[in-house]
């Protein structure tokens, strides 16, 4: 084992960024507020509803699902919940309902029936030739209800990223809709915008969607604010939301590092398992754009997080990745997740490990010697939880020169055990 004196690694201290928190104290009565000002208020006794639900790991998802099932019930409707993730769960209806499980969304605790399906009806064709499929099951309800998190896309860029109207074309797409858009995608420059407008105009016209349950986070992964949205005003309202979730997400405290340790990613975590606009690799997956921020020189991954069943999506935007990644990864639902999203570098596996102190070894080999005294590192639990990070010793003066960073401990070597693993904690 490398003694403390002869370690060629930088020492590292946990810091705390001062994120605002914006949580909402009460989410069912926020929800009930909101749907009563709202087209949902309006269900007629004994309609069909069909709720629609992701496979993002959205903060108190089941607690905002049940309230929503409960509104549908208190006026007399009859909820159902269908997924709407299009290939995500290994494109099976076994897999959907499984991620569903996984986030406490079950029939029983939830209340009502799920009807998960990979069956479309074509909705239409756009005058560019595209098809619009839409989730077959829903499509037979009286309504349609959109619930998901408004936030940037890992790749998606413009007025509409993540959020209603991605949901309604790709995720109630299903497997056969994701596979069409992602297809052309690069030909209007991943910008949804582009192509929304015709498609969701068309969607509401034919399939009865009400209204959608907009979800926006803070830093801290706190619902922050809930909204129902009218089918109307999908377009125009989605647009500022995600301004507000733009100016509400985490980020890292400094624009520049040669390397960044992350120890998990994940599908709910993010829908590259990392979230690239927090580590600046949104355009390409390895280096960031002219204008884009952070510039991460490298990433290291050590492991996927056991909700996202193996899904390896993202680690191909890693440079290293540690033999347990490679070792939990289900190359199967790997593959389809990412050839459906035309996203295929993403699931490649990166130069791999058997240890922590393996990779480190190796991305100090590659730093010039004269500069191994100042190497800039981060290290964090994933792209989520930011609000406490370790920073190498490089960054103590930047960090004590911020109003919005506490320094929550002096610099200290890193520590390993017997085969060479980190055993040092630097935040929670």
């Amino acid at each position: 084992m490398t003694s403390e004196k002869a370690s060629p690694y930088p020492e590292f201290f946990p810091v705390r960024q001062n994120f605002q928190k914006h949580a909402l104290h009460d989410i069912p009565d926020a929800i009930a507020a909101t749907v009563e000002q709202s087209p949902l208020a309006e269900i007629q006794r004994g309609k069909r509803v069909a709720i629609a639900v992701g496979s993002r790991g959205i903060a108190n998802l089941n607690t905002i699902v049940a309230s929503v099932v409960q509104q549908v019930k208190n006026r007399g409707g009859r909820p159902v919940i269908v997924p709407a993730m299009g290939s995500h769960g290994g494109a099976t209806v076994e897999g959907q309902t499984a991620v569903l499980a996984s986030y406490g969304i079950t029939s029983e605790q939830m209340g009502c029936p799920i009807d998960a399906s990979m069956d479309t009806v074509l909705v239409g064709t756009t005058m560019d030739g595209v098809d619009v499929h839409f989730d077959r099951v829903a499509s037979e309800a009286d309504h349609v209800v959109v619930v998901n998190r408004i936030k940037p896309h890992t790749r998606l860029a413009g007025k509409y990223e993540s959020g209603l109207v991605k949901m309604l074309m790709i995720g109630l797409g299903k497997h056969r809709g994701a596979y069409l858009y992602h297809q052309v995608f690069p030909d209007y420059d991943h910008r949804l915008e582009l192509l929304a407008p015709e498609i969701v105009s068309m969607i509401v016209q034919r399939v009865p969607i009400i209204a959608g349950i907009a979800i926006v986070e803070d830093a801290f992964e706190n619902t922050s604010h809930i909204e129902a949205v009218a089918s109307g005003d999908f377009l125009t309202r989605e647009p500022e939301l995600l301004k507000m979730a733009r100016e509400r997400m985490p980020r890292l405290p400094f624009d520049h590092a040669d390397l960044l340790i992350v120890d998990q990613i994940g599908k709910e975590i993010s829908g590259c398992g990392m979230d690239t606009n927090v580590i600046g690799r949104k355009v390409n997956d390895r280096c960031a754009a002219p204008d884009e921020f952070p510039k991460i020189r490298q990433i290291y991954v050590r492991s996927l997080t056991e909700k996202t069943a193996g899904n390896g999506c993202g680690v191909g935007i890693a440079d290293y990745g540690h033999r347990k990644v490679a070792n939990a990864l289900d190359e199967k639902v790997t593959r389809i997740n990412c050839v459906t999203s035309a996203h295929v570098t993403a699931g490649a596996i990166p130069i791999t490990f058997d240890s922590d102190q393996e990779v480190l070894d190796a991305v100090v080999s590659q730093t010039q010697i004269g500069r191994r005294s100042g190497l800039n590192w981060l290290w964090i639990r994933d792209t989520l939880q930011l609000s406490e990070i370790a920073c190498s010793r490089s960054y103590w003066e930047a960090a004590s020169e911020r109003s919005d960073l506490e320094r929550l401990g002096e610099p200290r070597p890193l520590c390993f055990d017997d085969v060479g693993n980190l055993t040092s904690r630097f935040f929670s």
